[in-house]
């Protein structure tokens, strides 16, 4: 399948929430990383979210080059090539963006887009995220209505996050405290300043105590009935069930309880990175130790080509982020789910 038309990603995002299920968004670093979340979202037979954040695409770029623009680009190409060969729908997203990167990240790709919409050509990302939780909410909800109808003009929809996820990411931190959790006045408050879709789609990332990074279950309070509360309050509002769509960040080490409770209460999008990174390097590590004296050349020996060829521990890495991707549509709901069905 090719990668998904903002219409069918709209279609996906109908269908998750109809059905109570979310769609991992995996965020990705590289064509080995990326091809490997393709790989399994064709297992799982899910559609799914491929992700590229602010340092993602600086890393994708080349290290010495560290330009987010071309590394978004990138690797948003090299997906479209590479989905044509898998039974799925695959959607391009970028992650987090601070208000500092905006110029520099989110702004100028969604110029790309509207310029090759101009052209008659689909946007080259389906999605964007504006991170406005080191920002007042005025200010947070005044760049989002702004990003919102770029967007919109673009065939793009817009994520945005309301409230505070706590822990760190790509130099994003945030303390464990209460603005961890999203307030049913925010909630309000972003419905009246963006609408419920009449002025560009968007998706939005209430926080109910999430945390990036990793941490075991139990160690961080998490309230999904809050989402609910935020959804009951601008449902009676606007005479809506479930207005908004919902995205889950922080998700590393939930309770599968917890995970189904935001799925009930609207979630579409669980971001999973964290996981997937320790899944792709994990065999990495085993294959060293357990090759040690191939992958190096010990005592002046050379080595055996076939335990350090990158492409030998990269298929078991790719192996591993596949199967986490599995893990994910299956805790999700996701599973078997595909409109290519």
């Amino acid at each position: 399948m090719p990668i998904a038309s903002p219409e069918v990603y709209a279609e996906m995002i109908d269908r998750a929430k109809a059905g109570a299920f979310a769609y991992p968004a995996i965020n990705v670093t590289s064509s080995q990383t990326l091809n490997a979340a393709l790989q399994g979202f064709a297992e799982a037979g899910s559609d799914g979210i491929v992700q590229i954040s602010t340092g993602g695409a600086e890393y994708a770029s080349g290290p010495t080059i560290k330009n987010m623009i071309t590394g978004a680009v990138a690797l948003a190409e090299y997906a479209t090539e590479v989905a044509k060969n898998y039974p799925v729908n695959i959607a391009l997203h970028t992650d987090h963006c601070p208000k500092d990167k905006l110029d520099k990240y989110v702004r100028p790709l969604i110029a790309i887009s509207q310029e090759r919409v101009n052209k008659g050509l689909a946007p080259l990302f389906q999605s964007h995220m504006w991170d406005g939780s080191a920002v007042p909410l005025d200010e947070n909800l005044d760049i989002a209505e702004e990003l919102l109808a770029a967007a919109a003009a673009a065939k793009i929809i817009l994520e945005i996050e309301v409230g505070v996820v706590g822990g760190e990411e790509d130099g994003v931190s945030a303390a464990i405290d209460d603005k961890l959790y999203s307030t049913v006045e925010d909630g309000l408050a972003t419905a009246a300043k963006l609408g419920l879709g009449e002025r560009g789609r968007y998706l939005t990332a209430l926080t109910f105590g999430n945390v990036h990074g990793v941490y075991k279950p139990g160690n961080v309070k998490l309230r999904p009935e809050i989402l609910k509360e935020i959804q009951d309050a601008i449902g009676a509002k606007y005479g809506k069930e479930k207005p908004l769509d919902l995205v889950f960040h922080g998700g590393s080490g939930s309770l599968l309880s917890e995970i189904h409770g935001a799925l009930d209460f609207g979630v579409v999008k669980m971001n999973i990175d964290t996981d997937t990174q320790y899944a792709f390097t994990r065999p990495v590590v085993d294959h060293v130790m357990k090759n040690y004296d191939g992958v190096l050349k010990i005592d002046g020996e050379v080595g055996n080509k076939k335990a350090y060829d990158p492409r030998a521990w990269g298929k078991l890495a790719e192996n591993g982020l596949a199967k986490r991707v599995v893990e994910a549509c299956e805790h999700l709901r996701s599973t078997g789910t595909s409109l290519a069905k």
